[in-house]
């Protein structure tokens, strides 16, 4: 669960840290510092006199499917894929709980986090490519001691627009009776009430059906900027594996689309077309695959509200401006929806 002060999600006690520092054998730690890229878990960066390290503290998944998750990571490095494995303890775990709290360590990976649109077009189709690269290695590990293998279908619940409106209702009612009238409620409000509008105007295009169109497989579930390093014009490293899970590829492709070409409430798809296109040269999608996913993903946007549920229900304001910014790109979407759709399905 997220902490309710965001203070407290930045600090490590000085008797945890020396716990840590010691089952990880580091030695000495010279300097640490908390890293501000990251939305759920929390990292820092770890200068010692045996080297530097990434810690991160893990607050939102299982220990089990942790362990899983991390146990990939050799695998995938040995198929080329770009990755952080990461280090054992002297007993061989690669997690050590303290205080409460689950960490892992890594070796620190050099390198930037580039916002999609700060990317030439010939990265940006390459890293389309990287990301079929990493789904088919990801199968190829499935079915193995790895990865359980991948099931027959997968479905994905498209939300009711009576069930999108009751939150959008509720979460309304949290911001009039547990806000602080402050900017961010009046903003809040403003936006809930112009989604219900959207929602009764759009709800004829709402996708139909639980079962997405196309090939599905292990994922990577968030690949995107913030968990992508840059070096030398080339990835250098995917990194935070937490969502690892079967989805529909198609489905990874437009979410990533989104949220590395997404900027400033509006798309570049001049570079979503690049993108796409890198995946398809090597995981041929059919553009109706494409479509659909694309479709999907516009309604899951349409009918979410998960930053506002974090803001009220959990009083974490770490996504606010989260919020804000997905607000204004998804009416700038859903003005121009089919031309979106155009640039996901390479269609003119």
């Amino acid at each position: 669960m997220t902490d309710a002060h965001v203070e407290s999600r930045l600090r490590v006690s000085t008797d945890d840290l020396a716990e840590l520092i010691k089952d990880f054998g580091l030695g000495e730690v010279t300097e640490w510092r908390h890293l501000a890229e990251g939305l759920m878990n929390v990292n820092w960066r770890l200068d010692t006199l045996a080297g530097t390290f990434a810690l991160k503290r893990v607050t939102d998944v299982p220990l089990d499917r942790l362990r899983r998750n991390l146990a990939v990571l050799p695998t995938l490095a040995e198929a080329g894929v770009p990755v952080v494995a990461p280090l054992e303890t002297p007993s061989g775990s690669v997690v050590v709980e303290v205080g409460g709290s689950v960490y892992c360590l890594f070796p620190w990976a050099p390198g930037a986090h580039v916002r999609g649109v700060g990317l030439p077009r010939a990265q940006v189709r390459r890293l389309g490519a990287e990301l079929a690269k990493l789904h088919l290695a990801l199968g190829s590990a499935a079915g193995t001691e790895v990865l359980p293998a991948v099931p027959d279908t997968v479905t994905a619940e498209v939300v009711t627009l009576e069930g999108a409106a009751e939150k959008a209702d509720r979460l309304a009612s949290a911001a009039r009776n547990r806000g602080a009238g402050e900017s961010f409620d009046v903003v809040s409000l403003d936006a809930l009430a112009t989604r219900r509008v959207l929602l009764t105007k759009y709800a004829p295009l709402r996708p139909e059906g639980n079962v997405p169109a196309g090939p599905h497989g292990w994922t990577h579930g968030d690949f995107q900027y913030r968990n992508l390093l840059w070096s030398g014009g080339e990835l250098a490293a995917v990194l935070d594996w937490d969502r690892l899970g079967v989805r529909p590829y198609a489905e990874e492709v437009v979410r990533t689309a989104q949220v590395q070409f997404g900027v400033e409430g509006v798309f570049d798809l001049e570079r979503v077309v690049a993108f796409v296109s890198g995946y398809r040269s090597v995981v041929p999608l059919e553009p109706a695959e494409l479509l659909d996913a694309a479709r999907r993903l516009w309604w899951k946007r349409m009918t979410d509200f998960w930053q506002l549920e974090f803001h009220y229900d959990r009083q974490d304001h770490s996504c606010d401006e989260l919020f804000i910014a997905d607000e204004a790109l998804l009416h700038w979407w859903t003005e121009r929806l089919d031309e979106v759709e155009q640039a996901f399905t390479g269609a003119s």
